[in-house]
């Protein structure tokens, strides 16, 4: 089953699915099971830190390591994917 993107947000909503807040755009899917979760683009989510926040490329990954990915809010917590750019 494929999804557009209002149709995703309405499953993460109905699932009641954990977001990292300002990071919309970054959303790349759900993962369902016992536990649905909102699943996001880490080098998208590194892409909006440096845009939006200012941070070098560098700085952006400490903070996503550190205050993002190394964040646990139970069952729910968003799951974060390394993409690869196949433009590198």
């Amino acid at each position: 089953m494929f999804f557009d993107k209002q149709e995703l947000w309405e499953h993460i909503r109905d699932e009641e699915c954990l977001v990292a807040d300002g990071f919309d755009d970054a959303v790349i899917g759900i993962v369902y099971g016992d536990h649905p979760k909102t699943v996001y683009s880490v080098s998208k989510m590194l892409d909006i830190l440096t845009a939006d926040e200012e941070m070098t490329r560098e700085d952006a990954v400490e903070f996503f390591e550190y205050n993002i990915a190394g964040a646990y809010f139970g069952e729910k917590t968003p799951i974060y994917v390394y993409d690869f750019n196949e433009e590198a």
